[in-house]
């Protein structure tokens, strides 16, 4: 996880450590010049007063002339060319030349020149200002480094829970390092309550898929079993001499199996991993829409509703074809069931399919919800579980596809199923 907690904290502590440092560094430099300023000049002023005493004392007191000082005096009326050229024309108070501090003090007697060395000057700008600012910065770096192993030490577990289930196969996730036997040391508090959740969850979720993974298969077998007798009983008695009426009912139970054999292969794919290709072959669109069409004309008896199938093309498609047969089932299904009056026709293009039908249409908000499952447009019609748009969905992102819905609130719906190219 090169960009997971601990990292994010680290660089979290960095900044911080950076920007106080920065701010340290600013506050002393700031302090110590304005230190630096005001305590020579404060040492100027004092040394010129008194030297002044001295002098009214003995007017032949010399000028200061020390390790740190170096004085200059100039009798009232007397010319500066005994000064050092960078002194002369100063006027009264403090000044900086080079990198010294010059204070000139100007009496009754004469002008008094006080030079502060700037080497001095230097040397105490270290001791109030660098060394103050090193031991800042060390205790800032001491503290923040104890701060950081103090959080550190807090998120590693939760880190390392992180770490742990990003290794997971969603498929059969190995959760036998959350074991609480097996824990690390550091994982404590929280962090194992937490960790022995998530143990519990995964193995509560394993369970669950792999009784979802049992139904599914038994479900299949079992259900195919009376299906397949379904259907050899109705080949049989469709092989006897039956009148008319009995053999369009056989005809219609035939038709009815293979529509339940094609929902559970398309339960069974639904079912699957993503990554599990289901068997696939080439199949004529046109001729599963005209099947289909001919079972939804069932559902328009007693309606005044006509249903037409118009085939502009003969697309082949790469799928498996009970998984289509679902797919127009669901589609013609649905436009029956919310059409009353008018006409469903139904457009075979060589990229598309489109199911329109004149029926109550749907609002904006039912828009929206119309791939939920159980979601009913219309709730009084209670033969309609509302699972049909929903399956539907499901399928056709499941290869590929795209399902589009165009609807008017009292005029009907269009349903488009792009096929990808």
């Amino acid at each position: 996880m090169p960009h997971g907690l601990p990292s994010n904290i680290r660089v979290a502590f960095i900044l911080r450590v950076a920007l106080a440092s920065l701010a340290v560094i600013a506050t002393v430099l700031i302090v110590s010049a304005v230190i630096k300023h005001s305590l020579v000049q404060t040492m100027l002023t004092e040394e010129a007063a008194h030297y002044w005493d001295l002098y009214a004392t003995s007017p032949a007191q010399p000028p200061p002339n020390t390790h740190d000082l170096r004085g200059y005096l100039v009798p009232r009326g007397e010319s500066e060319l005994s000064l050092p050229e960078e002194l002369r024309g100063l006027p009264p108070g403090t000044h900086t030349v080079g990198r010294e501090q010059v204070l000139v003090d100007d009496r009754a007697a004469g002008r008094l020149y006080l030079v502060w060395l700037g080497t001095q000057a230097e040397r105490l700008f270290f001791w109030s200002g660098a060394l103050p600012l090193l031991l800042c910065l060390a205790a800032l770096y001491g503290a923040s480094y104890i701060t950081y192993r103090f959080f550190h030490r807090l998120v590693s577990p939760v880190s390392w829970l992180a770490r742990q289930v990003a290794q997971w196969d969603p498929r059969e996730p190995d959760t036998s390092a959350l074991a609480p036997d097996r824990l690390p040391k550091d994982v404590q508090g929280e962090a194992r309550q937490l960790a022995e959740a998530l143990h519990g969850l995964s193995q509560r979720v394993a369970t669950q898929v792999a009784r979802e993974r049992d139904f599914t298969r038994d479900a299949s077998h079992e259900l195919r079993t009376p299906l397949t007798v379904i259907r050899v009983a109705s080949d049989m008695a469709l092989a006897g001499d039956l009148p008319p009426r009995a053999v369009r009912s056989l005809q219609r139970i035939q038709r009815s199996s293979r529509e339940m054999e094609a929902v559970i292969d398309a339960f069974l794919i639904l079912a699957r991993e993503a990554d599990v290709e289901p068997q696939r072959e080439a199949f004529d669109l046109a001729e599963i829409v005209l099947d289909e069409a001919e079972s939804a004309r069932d559902l328009l008896i007693g309606k005044p509703v006509d249903l037409n199938v118009v085939c502009n093309a003969k697309p082949r498609l790469h799928a498996p074809p009970r998984v289509m047969h679902v797919v127009v089932s669901n589609l013609l299904r649905n436009a029956c069931s919310y059409t009353d009056e008018g006409r469903i026709q139904v457009t075979v293009d060589s990229d598309q399919l489109v199911v329109r039908d004149s029926g109550i249409g749907m609002s904006d908000d039912a828009m929206l919800r119309a791939f939920e499952p159980f979601y009913r447009a219309d709730e009084s019609r209670q033969h309609s579980t509302g699972l049909g748009l929903s399956i539907v969905h499901r399928l056709c992102q499941r290869f590929g596809w795209k399902v589009e819905l165009e609807s008017v609130l009292g005029q009907g719906t269009t349903a488009t199923v792009r096929f990808a190219p």
